[in-house]
């Protein structure tokens, strides 16, 4: 009992050790996994990630005496359930994350076993002889005998993701060497900072987090523009309306300042800057006239130098 208890203890201890020194962890199934698959996943993680594996009982019973002093830690428990363990890192989570998927198997359908997905037999020439076409018929799957052997006519959908692997379905696929299944890790759940939160949301980019916010910032100032109520976002379009109603003003009355007076002339003398825009087009104009004539002198003047050079060298 001893012994037992001390083992407890420490597992707690490596708990608690890990809560205070990741701020992520990655709560991940295990199902179907093997020794192997976890051996190689830990050593992608070495350096930037600790597996931590231990019966759910133990470790909902861990977390629960550390809630006193960290009470987010009660958002961990929801999700410590079925064949589940944990990945403690501080490291950048969409390359942690791809370490965990990443490392998958190619494994034959077992009778009983639930599909991930869709399973489909594939239309072509299968090899066997054609005392086996009755086998093929029992399944629906659609066969001629070509060249002394079956040959699957069409594609065909054998097994639907969520349902189970029939002992026929299974035999089959094995008889075609199909293994339609990968296993490995998978993520449930991220638990980053005090929040949870599911996998997906580390597909979110940055384009769409910025879209979203001006998206909001948008909806924001229009919402306080239209009741008057003023918020940051709204504070600037407010400033610019307010200031062309003082100009509305300005120049409608003989109230004036500095910096609308150029304005104030030209509505009231618009002929005068009218007349003033093609005399300095024409100038403009005038200007460029003799420039362009004195470079093509220039260019006639060099180009009758390379041809008297050419005649002598």
């Amino acid at each position: 009992m001893g012994g037992k208890s001390a083992s407890k203890s420490a597992y707690f201890d490596k708990l608690k050790g890990l809560l205070d020194e990741y701020k992520t962890i990655f709560i991940v199934s295990v199902d179907n996994v093997s020794s192997q698959q976890m051996h190689e996943i830990r050593v992608s993680l070495r350096g930037e990630g600790v597996v931590l594996m231990g019966k759910n009982t133990m470790v909902r019973r861990a977390l629960k005496g550390f809630i006193s002093e960290n009470p987010e830690y009660e958002r961990l428990l929801p999700f410590v359930k079925g064949n589940v363990g944990f990945i403690f890192t501080n490291a950048e989570l969409k390359g942690i994350r791809t370490k965990i998927l990443s490392n998958r198997v190619a494994a034959p359908a077992r009778a009983g076993a639930v599909a991930p997905l869709d399973v489909f037999v594939p239309a072509g020439n299968t090899g066997m002889e054609p005392g086996k076409t009755s086998f093929f018929q029992a399944l629906g799957v659609p066969t001629k005998i070509a060249r002394g052997t079956i040959e699957i006519t069409t594609d065909l959908k054998l097994v639907e993701a969520g349902a189970k692997v029939g002992a026929s379905e299974a035999v089959l696929l094995n008889m075609l060497n199909i293994s339609p299944f990968t296993y490995g890790m998978s993520i449930t759940q991220i638990y980053d900072d005090g929040q949870t939160f599911g996998p997906e949301v580390l597909d979110i980019e940055d384009e769409q987090l910025l879209k979203a916010l001006g998206s909001a910032i948008t909806t924001i100032a229009t919402i306080s523009l239209a009741v008057s109520y003023p918020t940051l976002p709204s504070v600037i379009h407010s400033i610019v309306n307010s200031y062309k109603k003082v100009l509305a003003v300005a120049i409608e009355t003989d109230f004036s300042w500095p910096e609308i007076e150029e304005l104030k002339d030209r509505i009231a003398n618009p002929d005068a800057y009218a007349a003033a825009a093609p005399v300095a087009a024409a100038a403009t104009s005038g200007e460029a006239a003799p420039a362009a004539a004195e470079e093509k002198e220039e260019s006639e003047e060099e180009s009758g130098d390379e041809g008297f050079g050419g005649l002598f060298d």
